[in-house]
């Protein structure tokens, strides 16, 4: 007990020591399966690292169990396009996990340019009693097989394989921001500043462009798209946010090119209130439907919402994150730790993870947060 204690002290110093922390350990993203047996993050060095949740303490009932690693994987490698003369990165940007249907989990990541579609399987048994292999492996004379044996499976150490399924590139010219699985299980989309596109996941070589806000005019650009999400029942439906503020629901039944949302969520500004840092603070950073899919989680720099789809002029509730940061705003700008390319926000907490929400100790300055937006957004 004692040792175990020693060790996570050292570890702890350890993970506290900046100078073991490289550039490519940072962590960029992070990602729950459905049941949240399992935390995928993705980080600057294009790895991803899968952790598996430990049964919980038989004698602390709430404990919820650590979380230790279960596998390790390179997801993206460094790439140059020669055309445009552009280094892709290999940093992760997003992960989504697709639902599980059999015994192996799948999962999508992708960088600035490139989705991968990645296999998660445990092995525990190997074959042997082979009658044209020898246990090296090696394929014996067939003149020395005088009898044929059943092979026969027997165990062995668990061992997590980790293999490429699909990879779909070259349909984006503009840096991946967002995928979302569908609800058929059998699409998915991906959204970079301009564009979002419909895949299906046998298909690599070709996709479908459902949004295309790009102006003939680029000087003409007001705002970007900055996150996507499906419907978790409707696979017809879809959000998506931009740089703006604002939220659009489009429904794909509608036309193939959804250039018309069904909805609009916007909140009027308070011309009271409008500063300098107005527009960049309200640019939304991610989206989330709740299970129930009746309402939506955003979270711009300052704040958390819910939106009810109901309800488009304004918001269910507002919860007011970090707001110690409002009155450092100008001091944040001129350091760019507000603003990333096209003006997006670099929020601090980029990605809305439910699961994570409900299954993490808060800190003190989002617990309030948290026990209200449980009510809106009950977890499984």
């Amino acid at each position: 007990m004692g040792e175990d204690a020693d060790t996570r002290k050292i570890n702890h110093s350890f993970l506290r020591d900046h100078n073991y922390v490289t550039e490519a350990d940072i962590i960029s993203t992070v990602e729950f399966n459905q049941t949240g047996e399992l935390l995928a993050t993705g980080d600057k060095g294009g790895r991803v690292v899968i952790f598996q949740r430990e049964p919980e303490c038989n004698n602390e009932p709430y404990c919820q169990g650590e979380y230790n690693v279960y596998s390790t994987f390179q997801s993206h490698e460094p790439e140059f396009d020669y055309l445009k003369s552009l280094e892709i990165e290999e940093k992760i940007n997003k992960i989504r996990w697709l639902p599980q249907q059999n015994a192996a989990h799948f999962l999508l990541s992708t960088n600035d340019k490139t989705i991968k579609l990645w296999k998660v399987s445990e092995r525990d048994k190997r074959p042997e009693g082979y009658n044209l292999k020898d246990e090296e492996g090696r394929l014996k004379d067939v003149s020395t097989v005088t009898s044929l044996q059943v092979p026969v499976l027997k165990p062995m150490d668990l061992m997590v394989e980790v293999s490429p399924r699909r990879v779909f590139a070259n349909a984006h010219t503009y840096h991946v921001n967002s995928i979302s699985v569908n609800s058929d299980c059998e699409t998915y989309m991906s959204a970079d500043d301009l564009r979002i596109n419909l895949w299906h996941l046998a298909i690599t070589d070709r996709s479908f462009n459902i949004v295309d806000i790009k102006p003939a005019n680029m000087e003409e650009l007001t705002e970007v798209i900055t996150a996507a999400e499906f419907h978790p029942h409707h696979c017809h439906l879809f959000v998506y946010s931009s740089s703006k503020g604002t939220l659009r629901l489009c429904d794909m039944r509608a036309a193939a090119l959804c250039d018309k949302h069904a909805k609009l969520f916007e909140e009027p500004e308070d011309p009271s209130n409008r500063s300098f840092f107005s527009e960049i603070i309200s640019s939304i950073s991610d989206v989330k439907f709740s299970h129930s899919g009746r309402y939506l989680l955003t979270r711009d720099y300052l704040t958390v919402k819910v939106w009810d789809l109901n309800m488009e002029n304004k918001p269910m509730e507002t919860y007011q994150v970090h707001d110690y940061l409002r009155s450092k705003l100008c001091s944040l700008y001129e350091n760019d730790l507000v603003c990333s390319s096209h003006g997006k926000t670099d929020s601090s907490v980029s990605c809305l993870q439910l699961r994570q929400l409900s299954s993490t100790t808060p800190s003190p300055d989002t617990f309030g947060i948290l026990s209200k937006v449980r009510k809106l957004f009950p977890f499984g």
